[in-house]
């Protein structure tokens, strides 16, 4: 299988409240838009990949779902994020596999990994190269 595009498929309880996180608390940007009305969809540029947030569940997703998003500096988008009324489950911490992790929610409870790879993270330096 040869995979051209990839994204993440996310059906919120509250579409608007969901795409306002997105879009204005995370600051994602807009790849594209389709649909009108209340549950018109939005796919938003996730670094390598997409995010699409459209339809409706009566559900929040499940629960073992969490995204995982690469920055260049956690303590800066902390601060952002703070200030945009993130909720913050945990602040950026180093942990013992050598990553600068955060995590937060979304407005459904989904978790997400805000992650900054430290220079001298096996994840960057490759000898050699």
């Amino acid at each position: 299988m040869h995979v051209l595009s990839s994204r993440f498929l996310l059906r919120p309880t509250d579409p608007e409240r969901s795409r306002t996180f997105y879009g204005e608390t995370l600051g994602l940007a807009v790849y594209r838009e389709f649909g009108t009305g209340p549950d018109r969809g939005v796919v938003y540029f996730l670094g390598g990949g997409f995010l699409e947030v459209s339809g409706r569940s009566e559900t929040p997703p499940a629960p073992g779902l969490q995204l995982w998003l690469q920055v260049a500096d956690a303590a800066a988008a902390h601060e952002e994020l703070v200030a945009r009324g993130a909720e913050v489950l945990s602040p950026p911490e180093r942990m013992p596999w050598g990553l600068i992790e955060m995590w937060i929610a979304d407005p459904d409870g989904v978790r997400i990994a805000v992650v900054e790879v430290p220079e001298d993270h096996p994840m960057r330096y490759r000898p050699g190269i």
